[in-house]
């Protein structure tokens, strides 16, 4: 038997997309190693073969559901799903370099959804990509498919439902953090004296996706939050009593 730190090595570099080749030069051990321990096919102290328990779907593993449910509302919010080799996928969050606590959030939660993957980012003009890889992407996220989001249709399995019904707020904080944001609208109102300008605050969630739209007002219904249809494709809150309701969960980009 390999040792526990040379198998662990193995299994951050396959993470990474490290080919098996590679990786065996790497770790000095065989190919057809690197493709047992990546298979989930390690051995126990007596010798035996034990699968790995990776997902929560297929295996029964335990899911971090507060935690998902936040992830979940960033993948729907503004992530992707790709097929990086035959059997691995990669969840990517893009996430605007002004705002790098939500780059450390979506590093965090992936990490606390996904214990035991590599957890890497990358960097794109004006954001960084925050990024893990998994064979059971699909098995997570079942709305991933060919095409953009919002040329498909977007449904929740139940299994997502009971979860985002439970975490609401962290739901409707994964999409707003993702795809809306806390501003400022000043409004002139012109009187005969001269023009008179009030502010205030409110928050906007944009999406193409009809479905997403509808999942995120849904959220909102569930959280006796008040919502207006700002344009095609944009939700507006901006009732005093709503924006502090939101205030209290979500609040302004870090």
């Amino acid at each position: 038997m390999y040792p526990r730190a040379t198998v662990d090595l193995a299994l951050r570099l396959s993470n990474l997309g490290v080919p098996d080749q590679q990786n065996a030069l790497i770790c000095g051990v065989s190919v057809k190693a690197i493709r047992h321990w990546r298979r989930g096919d390690r051995r126990d102290a007596r010798g035996t073969r034990r699968r790995k328990r990776d997902c929560p779907r297929c295996d029964g593993r335990d899911l971090a559901t507060a935690s998902y449910a936040y992830l979940l509302g960033l993948y729907l919010g503004d992530g992707h799903i790709a097929r990086c080799r035959k059997e691995v996928f990669r969840l990517d969050i893009y996430c605007s370099d002004d705002w790098p606590g939500l780059i450390k959030a979506a590093a965090d939660v992936m990490a606390a959804v996904l214990p035991g993957h590599s957890i890497g980012s990358r960097q794109r003009s004006g954001c960084t990509v925050v990024f893990a890889l998994s064979k059971h992407m699909p098995c997570l996220f079942p709305q991933h498919g060919p095409g953009m989001k919002h040329t498909r249709d977007i449904e929740l399995m139940a299994w997502q439902r009971e979860i985002v019904d439970q975490y609401t707020q962290e739901f409707v904080r994964g999409l707003i953090q993702s795809d809306g944001c806390r501003s400022i609208n000043r409004v002139r109102r012109p009187l005969k004296d001269g023009d008179r300008w009030y502010e205030y605050p409110r928050y906007t969630f944009c999406n193409e996706s009809v479905d997403i739209r509808r999942l995120f007002t849904d959220a909102l219904d569930r959280l006796g939050i008040a919502w207006k249809r700002m344009n095609r494709k944009t939700i507006s809150v901006a009732r005093r009593d709503a924006v502090a309701r939101l205030d209290e969960f979500v609040g302004p980009k870090y």
